[in-house]
């Protein structure tokens, strides 16, 4: 007997309540997708963003900053659930206090995505481009690399940053400077 391809895909709640893997895994188009762990300097990286951002943030109690891959549903029908590397949520999308158990179903308002040497582009690109439909206003991709910061914008030409340029946010984050550089110490 066999089995048709829509009967094996399962939702972004069926994801949710599966048990730990122990690595990293996404739903695309209702397909659990296993992913490596990824590798020390990847994690410093993300670690950077996450510290830079959150300090920023919470100076002036702007928002919620998330690590660790947490999941945001981009697509419905088939289900996709993405994990982030690090996402800034504004406290007029979601407010003070802890955050839902669920999956992110708001879109942030930026998200920080960290190439490892494994990703290839158009897996990147296909990432980026969700979060972008999806409503997010802004997409950095960092390259350990290449020291540069590609941004992704729902509403105007992408940039690229080098190491020796000025990383500014916009949105909830239009006041936060710092050298490109200090992602990447």
């Amino acid at each position: 007997m066999s089995m048709s391809i829509a009967s094996t895909l399962i939702t972004a709640a069926q994801f949710g309540s599966m048990p730990d893997p122990g690595h990293p895994q996404e739903l695309v188009r209702g397909v659990v997708v296993n992913r490596p762990p990824p590798k020390p300097r990847h994690g410093q990286v993300c670690g950077n963003i996450y510290l830079h951002v959150r300090l920023f943030a919470d100076a002036h109690r702007l928002g919620h900053v998330v690590p660790n891959d947490s999941g945001v549903i981009t697509q419905r029908n088939p289900d996709t659930v993405r994990g982030m590397d690090v996402a800034f949520v504004g406290y007029d999308k979601v407010p003070p206090g802890p955050l839902p158990a669920s999956y992110f179903k708001t879109p942030p308002d930026a998200v920080f995505e960290v190439r490892s040497p494994s990703d290839r582009s158009p897996d990147v690109l296909s990432k980026v481009h969700e979060y972008l439909q999806l409503g997010v206003p802004v997409v950095y991709v960092f390259n350990p690399d290449t020291s540069r910061v590609h941004c992704y914008f729902q509403d105007r030409a992408d940039e690229i940053l080098n190491a020796t340029d000025e990383f500014v946010g916009i949105g909830p984050l239009a006041n936060f400077r710092i050298p490109a550089a200090k992602f990447f110490e």
